[in-house]
């Protein structure tokens, strides 16, 4: 490959899926030291992650499989197994990087189904290029925070099938509150009115900053704070991008898969709860698994994470 070389990755997806491609997009990065244009089909929004991340390449606004994508030389698919995201990459006229896929006619690395997303993708490109990747080389830049050593609590999730009650919720941020710690409730602009209803319901006065933080000041909320308290959404994986201890309440959806570590570990800045189970995590209402976790489970998983990060 020149210099001039194009280059396009498709990851056009949320920002968990961002954050989780972080160690691939590095380790492909660094497969390709002579490349000039290395463009990331993701949603624009979600920039800063590539910028936190010190990865090299532009955004190409891209959300979800509709539409074009610009002509490339080498075309590699971050994206899913195919066939549609294949056939939308190969219509770039570049290489074809992918998992394989006989409906889309493509010979790849094999798809494993229990594989934790963040080394599936590291493994396409070890596979594909030679190059190591490592998939807890997810260390992000770390941004300024208002509220260094808070409890940050993320009440939200894309699908009702993986959000803990908010009342629940709302009982850990009083926790926190009575033990002395400042709190802040985090969200996107959907999420302001639950992230308002959770403050009411905890009778105590959170930092409500749900809809009015940028992607790079959320990060410096989470990279600062004293503890994360989140499910399975976008926002846990900026806990391990930094270190921040969490309590992650799991629902439909293994953390083998998805979870913070991609390999157990006995001590961790981490705590997953999860009841076991599998289950649809874009099912609309809360799955049964995720309502086994209890409130005396989070306050006690909180409680240990914040005396063992002041140790």
């Amino acid at each position: 490959m020149t210099a001039a070389t194009r280059v396009l990755v498709l990851r056009a997806l949320g920002l968990g899926d961002a954050l989780t491609a972080v160690p691939a997009l590095r380790a492909l990065r660094r497969a390709l030291p002579g490349i000039a244009e290395v463009r990331v089909a993701m949603p624009a929004s979600l920039e800063a992650v590539l910028e936190l991340a010190d990865v090299d390449a532009a955004v190409y606004d891209q959300r979800g499989l509709d539409g074009r994508l610009p002509p490339a030389d080498l075309a590699v698919n971050l994206h899913g197994r195919g066939p549609q995201s294949h056939r939308l990459l190969a219509a770039t006229g570049g290489r074809l990087v992918a998992f394989g896929n006989a409906d889309a006619g493509h010979d790849g690395p094999v798809w494993r189904d229990d594989e934790h997303e963040r080394e599936r993708w590291c493994r396409l490109v070890r596979e594909s290029f030679d190059v190591d990747a490592d998939p807890d080389d997810m260390a992000l830049r770390a941004p300024s925070s208002p509220a260094p050593g808070a409890v940050v609590v993320h009440p939200g999730a894309a699908a009702p099938g993986r959000r803990w009650p908010a009342e629940r919720f709302a009982a850990v941020v009083a926790w926190a509150a009575r033990q002395g710690h400042p709190v802040v409730i985090t969200g996107d602009a959907s999420e302001h009115a639950l992230a308002q209803q959770v403050a009411e319901l905890s009778g105590v006065d959170p930092w409500v900053v749900a809809g009015s933080t940028t992607l790079t000041q959320l990060a410096g909320l989470v990279a600062h704070a004293r503890l994360l308290v989140v499910g399975d959404t976008g926002v846990a994986h900026l806990a391990p991008a930094y270190g921040t201890p969490s309590v992650h309440l799991m629902g439909p959806v293994s953390p083998r898969l998805w979870g913070p570590d991609v390999r157990p570990r006995d001590e961790s800045a981490h705590r997953v709860l999860w009841h076991g189970g599998a289950g649809d995590p874009h099912a609309q209402a809360p799955d049964r698994g995720l309502l086994e976790i209890t409130v005396d489970e989070v306050v006690a998983a909180a409680g240990q994470q914040v005396t063992s990060a002041a140790t």
